[in-house]
């Protein structure tokens, strides 16, 4: 067999032909810039609410992504969370990703060790994105991640977007759902089980510990109403009783019984707000009794006094200053009206905390349950302006969980696909060059913190 003869390949060919070779391989292979990119990015999170990218799978692992995205799901809460590379370009990145998402909610974004949040106005307000992303500086991922999840759930307003039910458009399953389920599946199930139990025993043990520090107070609160009861001594066949007295002591006493019945059957904090509820109802009839019984007129339905609820319905609005604060008018009760007209401290409600002793209001959020019975929904933000309860109670969510009182929030259009209420203002940088409060959102400046 003659050998073959050796063909003289031009070096030009060989070049071109090397480039074209390169050029198919390379269209085959995606670019680093395409798994961070912001409309990859955007994509991932209209089918799924929370997106870890490839390269950071460490931080997050696709069982707990799995577990944090069903928990959002069942929420039913437009809650957005992204972990991406640390070198991801930080320059209008929440402004870019709520436009390319388009959908109205709040966006979380651990970018390397750091972690940042914006929000929609009608989801959630500046003051209340500040302190959730505040509260949670300084974890690890894992853990920051599940507990901002956790506190952003019980604040904020809206649904989820419909795009989360894990079908696109067309019928097709969505990628991003089969990658999901299929982690799922292929990770041990009793490390799943261990790790959706030890989230839920955390959350447990801290509602529990809420109700506790509730409890005291709530106890005391009861307790001085019982002895208002005693003190009134009325008999519904005294002397000039009749049937309008008769029915106000009646009411004051089921009051009574109510509360310590909820109370006793309290089983999250949320609970307790039926037990105040119910205690200022019963001092509203306590006031119009004694008012029928003096022969004086009826008094008007005002809220509590703000310095302490025991005090029972307020009778005038005056000004007073919270010391650093600004002055700001409080509904008062006729003896701490008399105090502030005489130069005098008013009597204050302190309760317990790990610093000792403090007013209610700069005791922190585990008191907005006992705090939201006695004041409704509108009527305290404004009021605790500037403090660690005002802050918590600033957020809409705490009008439709304790109700709308004696002032409310405003409606919500939200939740769906839509930029209709979309204000770039609320999104703006991460504002790398330090500081707190990033735009009219605020977060906070992305690592400013």
């Amino acid at each position: 067999m003659k050998a073959m003869a050796l063909v003289r390949i031009p070096a030009r060919l060989l070049v071109a032909l090397a480039l074209a070779v390169m050029a198919v391989l390379w269209a085959g292979v995606p670019r680093a810039e395409a798994a961070t990119s912001i409309s990859t990015v955007a994509e991932e999170l209209r089918r799924n609410p929370v997106y870890v990218d490839p390269a950071m799978s460490a931080q997050l692992p696709p069982t707990e992504a799995a577990e944090l995205s069903r928990q959002i799901k069942d929420a039913d809460k437009p809650l957005f969370i992204a972990v991406l590379p640390a070198d991801q370009p930080t320059r209008n990145l929440f402004t870019d990703l709520r436009t390319a998402t388009g959908v109205t909610g709040a966006y979380a974004v651990r970018l390397g060790d750091r972690f940042d949040a914006r929000a929609d106005a009608s989801v959630l307000p500046r003051t209340a994105v500040r302190n959730l992303v505040t509260s949670v500086q300084g974890e690890d991922a894992r853990t920051q991640l599940a507990d901002f999840t956790d506190r952003a759930l019980v604040t904020m307003r809206g649904s989820a977007p419909a795009g989360w039910d894990g079908v696109e458009r067309g019928g097709t399953v969505s990628t991003t759902a089969l990658i999901t389920a299929g982690a799922v599946l292929v990770a041990s199930g009793a490390g799943a089980y261990a790790l959706v139990r030890r989230g839920r025993s955390r959350r447990e043990a801290e509602q529990q510990a809420a109700l506790e520090k509730l409890r005291v107070v709530v106890d005391e609160d009861i307790t001085a109403y019982g002895e208002e009861l005693d003190r009134l001594d009325f008999h519904p066949a005294e002397a000039g009783a009749d049937d309008a007295m008769r029915a106000d002591y009646e009411r004051a006493l089921d009051s009574y019984d109510q509360a310590k019945q909820y109370m006793a059957e309290a089983r999250r904090p949320e609970d307790v707000r039926l037990v105040t509820e119910t205690l200022e109802d019963g001092r509203f009839s306590l006031a119009r009794l004694a008012a029928r019984r003096e022969g004086r007129p009826l008094p008007e339905r005002r809220p509590p006094c703000f310095f302490d609820p025991r005090h029972g319905p307020s009778v005038a609005d005056e000004e007073w200053t919270p010391p650093g604060g600004a002055p700001r008018r409080v509904p008062v009760c006729a003896a701490d009206r008399i105090r502030l007209a005489d130069g005098l401290d008013p009597q204050i409600r302190e309760v317990a905390t790990d610093g000792g002793r403090r007013p209610y209001w700069d005791a922190g959020p585990a008191y907005g349950p006992w705090a939201g019975g006695y004041f409704g929904g509108g009527l305290l933000p404004g009021l605790l302006a500037g403090t660690l309860l005002g802050s918590m109670m600033a957020t809409p969510s705490y009008a439709a969980a304790y109700g709308a009182g004696y002032g409310d929030f405003g409606g919500y259009e939200g939740g769906d696909v839509s930029g209709a209420d979309f204000s770039p203002a609320d999104f703006g940088d991460f504002g790398m060059g330090g500081g707190f409060g990033g735009g009219d959102f605020g977060g906070g400046d992305f690592g400013g913190f």
